[in-house]
């Protein structure tokens, strides 16, 4: 058997204001294309479908075509909700579904698999919905962490495996130990404390299929990440996108192949002085990439996404990053009016506080001078 794994789909994500739907269409298309190239039987998307719990009519649109498009490919679909998705809304959607395209998200029907068969016999899916502590104590009691209620429902699973028999590949939505998250993106189930999940939680099946990460990740031969299909923060920007191609044979796993999507705009930081960046030649290169820029200068530019999108029309986002570091001064503001023993000295007071540090440019001092200078002409003239 055939399985492609993916994950983290974010429907309806925005990048930095953008839309994405339109490229995520495009990337998805590309999926589609590979599961029909490959001979792909069964296709996973493990959780965070949407990026919203209310996601708009468009998203739905999307989400609908693309897993008609892969069933007409000729894979079975199996879709199971992330920590970003309403399990109820999802979940109401699989009835709406074709045949051959299955959406799990009932805790309780954890443990109770998928069956599908091949040449070599039943392979057992278990599609575990992303599982909030808080909502299942009532249920299953003592449960108060992620690593709690995975072990529970993993628990589950081995019950029912050892009953039934068969190849197994089991579908989460968590944080794992040992994963490299992506800054600010998986923000919603933390790593450094009782979320993150033992990697030994996924022990007695062929294959662990899990979402959130947005990197692609391989903990072990057989528990990987897939991450997203698009990059959604220039965090990102320097990890493949792409799914997991997974092969079973009659003993279980066989292979594990890696196949890349495309990049529909690429992403780049440019770093350094905020002239340097308006003017080098050598980086004309990225006129057409998504643009983060971090200037260095010691005061902060006017206006500067404007002036950058002159020259990076996708330049989306703008960081202040001095490469002067404030150290040793502590004094507060109060403290600095208090010391100054005049209008000149209380002006540079407010441009050290409001620029950490740094007062007035040479060009700035006599224009200043000249200010204070014209107001004590004119009180001597009232």
């Amino acid at each position: 058997m055939r399985i492609l794994h993916t994950s983290d789909w974010h429907i309806g994500r925005t990048f930095h204001g953008h839309s994405t739907l339109d490229a995520l269409r495009g990337v998805l298309s590309e999926l589609t294309a590979q599961v029909r190239e490959h001979g792909v039987d069964v296709v996973i998307v493990a959780g965070d479908v949407f990026d919203s719990a209310t996601p708009a009519a468009a998203s739905y649109t999307l989400l609908s075509d693309v897993l008609r498009g892969i069933a007409d490919a000729g894979a079975r679909v199996i879709v199971t909700s992330g920590n970003h998705d309403s399990a109820a809304r999802l979940g109401f959607q699989a009835g709406l579904l074709r045949d051959g395209i299955h959406v799990l998200t009932d805790p309780d029907a954890v443990g109770t698999p998928l069956t599908i068969e091949d040449a070599d016999g039943p392979v057992r899916f278990y599609g575990i919905p992303y599982l909030e502590p808080a909502l299942l104590r009532h249920r299953w009691e003592g449960v108060r962490t992620q690593a709690a209620v995975l072990g529970r429902a993993m628990d589950l699973v081995r019950a029912d495996l050892a009953e039934r028999g068969g190849r197994s590949v089991a579908i989460a939505h968590c944080f794992a130990a040992g994963v490299e998250p992506t800054p600010q993106l998986e923000r919603d189930i933390q790593q450094g404390g009782l979320d993150v999940v033992p990697l030994s939680t996924f022990d007695g099946v062929d294959y662990m299929a899990l979402g959130h990460i947005h990197g692609r990740q391989r903990l072990s031969e057989s528990v990987r990440y897939a991450g997203a299909p698009l990059h959604y923060s220039f965090g990102e920007g320097d990890k493949p996108r792409g799914s997991w191609l997974i092969d079973l044979d009659a003993d279980g796993l066989a292979g594990v192949e890696w196949l890349d999507l495309p990049v529909p705009r690429r992403l780049v930081t440019l770093r350094g002085p905020f002239a340097e960046i308006l003017t080098d030649e050598a980086l004309a290169e990225h006129a057409e990439a998504w643009v983060c820029v971090e200037y260095t200068d010691d005061l902060p530019e006017a206006d500067p996404l404007r002036r950058l999108q002159q020259r990076f029309p996708f330049c989306a986002k703008v960081v202040h990053a001095p490469a002067k570091v404030r150290t040793g001064d502590t004094a507060t503001y109060v403290d600095r009016v208090r010391a100054a023993r005049s209008d000149r000295e209380l002006v540079e007071a407010f441009l050290e506080h409001v620029r950490e540090g740094q007062g007035a440019t040479e060009r700035e001092a006599g224009l200043i001078d000249e200010v204070l200078d014209e107001r004590v002409r004119q009180e001597a003239m009232a």
